[in-house]
C-alpha cells in the first residue's frame, strides 16, 4: 500500500490536477495544448539531452537489458497490429496506429517519475538508456509500416525518404541524438549553460503530467472498446511480463530489471494519439487507449512494483 500512496499517487495527482482544472475549473484547452507542446517539443528533449549526455555508457547500455525490453516492444507491436487486423477487422492503416499505441509505453512521463520515486534518481540511468532508443525505434517501425501500407505504388526509395523525413523532425529524437553526441565528445558544459539546462529539464515532467491531465479530460472512451481493452492489456500486462521473464532469463541486475519492467509497464503515451492524428486514422481508439490505459496503470503499476519488490 505504501508504494501506491508514496510512489504512484503523487504522479497521478498531478495528472488529476490538470484533469480537474479542465473539467471543473474550466481552464482553456489551449493552456494544456501549449503545456504539452512546450513539454514534448522543448522540455522533454532537453531532459533527454541532459540524461543521455551524462550517462556512463559502458555501465548502463546493457545489450541484454535492451534486448529484454525491445523484444517486448516488438511483441507488443505485432500483437497490436495483427490483433487489430485479424481479431477486430480494422483496416491496415488503423491497425498500424493501434500497434503504435500497444508498443509505445509512456516511459518518459510516467516511467521516469515512478522509477525515481520508487528507487531513487540513481536508478534512472537504466531508464535513460531505454529512452535513448524507445521513441526512435517505435517511430521507425510504425512509420515504416504505415508508409508501406499507404505506399500506393510508390517506390521503395520514396518510401524510405518519407520515413527518414518524418524521423528527422521528431524533437525527442533530436534531443537524444544531441545528447549522445555530447556524451561521446566528453566536453563539459559551462556552469551557466548547465544550470539553464537543469531548469528546463526540471520543468519537463510536471508540465507534461499537468498537460496530459487536461488533454485526457477532453477524451471520451469511444470506438471499439474491446480493441481499447486489447491495447491496454498488451501495454500494461504483456510487454512488462515479457521484459520481466527475459530479464530473469538473462540474469540481469536488480536495477536493470526494475527499470526495464517499469518502463514497459506504463500506459500508452500521448504520442500514440499524435501518430494517429498525423495520418488521420484510429484517432478515437488511440485517444481512448491513452485514457483507459493511464487510469488502469494506477493499479497495474502498483502490482508490478509489488512483483519487483
Amino acid at each position: 500500500m505504501s508504494a501506491l500512496i508514496e510512489v504512484i499517487l503523487p504522479v497521478f495527482f498531478v495528472i488529476g490536477f490538470g484533469y480537474l482544472a479542465r473539467r471543473v475549473l474550466g481552464a482553456s484547452q489551449t493552456l494544456f495544448e501549449g503545456a504539452m507542446a512546450f513539454a514534448q517539443s522543448y522540455a522533454l528533449p532537453v531532459l533527454l539531452f541532459r540524461g543521455i549526455s551524462n550517462l556512463h555508457l559502458g555501465e548502463t547500455f546493457d545489450p541484454l537489458m535492451l534486448t529484454a525490453f525491445y523484444t517486448g516492444v516488438v511483441a507488443g507491436f505485432l500483437a497490436g497490429l495483427f490483433g487489430a487486423r485479424v481479431l477486430f477487422h480494422r483496416p491496415w492503416p488503423d491497425s498500424v496506429a493501434v500497434a503504435f499505441a500497444a508498443a509505445f509505453s509512456n516511459g518518459g512521463l510516467l516511467g521516469l517519475p515512478i522509477t525515481e520515486r520508487a528507487y531513487g534518481s540513481e536508478a534512472l540511468a537504466y531508464n535513460f538508456a531505454i529512452i535513448a532508443f524507445h521513441a526512435p525505434f517505435v517511430y521507425l517501425i510504425a512509420t515504416t509500416a504505415m508508409e508501406i501500407v499507404r505506399a500506393g505504388g510508390r517506390s521503395l526509395g520514396a518510401t524510405v525518404l518519407s520515413v527518414l523525413r518524418a524521423m528527422s523532425r521528431n524533437p525527442m529524437l533530436i534531443g537524444i541524438v544531441l545528447g549522445a553526441l555530447w556524451n561521446v565528445t566528453g566536453l563539459t558544459m559551462p556552469g551557466a549553460a548547465a544550470n539553464a539546462v537543469d531548469l528546463v529539464a526540471a520543468a519537463a515532467i510536471p508540465t507534461a503530467l499537468f498537460g496530459l491531465g487536461g488533454i485526457l479530460a477532453t477524451y471520451r472512451p469511444e470506438g471499439d472498446l474491446r480493441l481499447v481493452a486489447w491495447i491496454a492489456a498488451v501495454s500494461l500486462l504483456m510487454h512488462p511480463a515479457i521484459t520481466y521473464g527475459l530479464g530473469h532469463a538473462f540474469a540481469l541486475s536488480q536495477g536493470a530489471i526494475r527499470s526495464s519492467v517499469l518502463m514497459a509497464a506504463m500506459a500508452p503515451g500521448v504520442n500514440a494519439y499524435v501518430f494517429a492524428s498525423l495520418y488521420g486514422v484510429a484517432k478515437r481508439i488511440t485517444a481512448s487507449a491513452v485514457l483507459v490505459g493511464t487510469a488502469g496503470s494506477i493499479l497495474t503499476a502498483w502490482a508490478w512494483l509489488w512483483v519487483l519488490g
